[in-house]
């Protein structure tokens, strides 16, 4: 824990969250900035800064737990799909966004609203021997 953390302060109580579950090693709890109702955060207590730097038993954690979120998001909501993302854009702690989704564009980026809010295209196909090359780039890079 820092003690300037925002989520290692909801995560050790030292500030208020609406919390959804918790367990010894992660917290889900409502964003309090909300892109929909029931969007939610899903932390690890630890504080971790990058989501590519949490240990694999703890991303499953989050992972697992953003499903069960899911799945309750679409029974209560009535939603075809749920998004998960992480981002760490705001708050320097890893953590997953889980969003029911009542429009395409609710996690969506710029790069998808050329037809506006009601249409939804994809970004320009980049040539084969681009994607080629960046395949070949990114596999070496592992």
């Amino acid at each position: 824990m820092t003690e300037t953390c925002l989520f290692c302060r909801i995560a050790a109580g030292e500030l208020p969250a609406h919390r959804l579950y918790e367990d010894e090693a992660i917290l889900a709890f409502l964003d309090l900035h909300p892109v929909r109702e029931g969007h939610a955060l899903v932390i690890p207590k630890a504080h971790h800064v990058w989501f590519e730097d949490l240990p694999v038993d703890l991303a499953t954690r989050v992972t697992t737990c953003a499903q069960t979120l899911a799945r309750a998001m679409k029974r209560l909501y009535g939603v075809p799909r749920v998004a998960m993302v992480y981002t760490g854009i705001h708050v320097p702690h890893a953590h997953a966004h889980v969003v029911p989704m009542h429009h395409v564009h609710d996690v969506t980026s710029r790069a998808y609203l050329n037809d506006g809010l009601d249409g939804f295209s994809a970004p320009p196909q980049l040539p084969a021997e681009r994607m080629a090359q960046i395949a070949d780039g990114l596999r070496a890079a592992l």
